[in-house]
């Protein structure tokens, strides 16, 4: 593993090589009192984050003019999607339709990949 991904530094958009393992989850590390992310990946067709929440921390309510596709890492959170809650786990998988508000909001620390489809 590169030593970028070893130790990445806050909010550091994270370089990954092709046909190489790597844990999602240790692409973030947690911070306290904040949310911490890191882009993967970026392309015109869409982008791959992963993020971070200390317990507390969230996203207010917003729209995306895409789909995106969640997947928790770790810990659990409760997403909003057009005001409704669900609560999210490790392991689990939601997607957020486009022009949908959602929100998010972590009850105990978290960390999910976001996919974004642009089209």
């Amino acid at each position: 593993m590169s030593e970028l991904l070893k130790n990445p530094k806050a909010n550091e958009k994270v370089k990954i090589g092709t046909a190489q393992a790597f844990a999602a989850a240790g692409l973030a590390e947690y911070a306290p009192g904040a949310v911490v992310s890191r882009e993967i990946m970026k392309s015109p067709a869409g982008s791959v984050t992963v993020f971070a929440f200390d317990a507390g921390q969230g996203l207010s309510e917003h729209t995306a003019p895409f789909d995106a596709l969640v997947q928790v890492l770790d810990g659990e959170a409760e997403i909003k999607i057009g005001g409704k809650p669900l609560t999210v786990k490790a392991g689990e998988l939601v997607v957020m339709p486009a022009n949908v508000p959602h929100a998010l909001q972590a009850e105990i620390r978290f960390k999910m990949m976001l996919v974004m489809i642009r089209g």
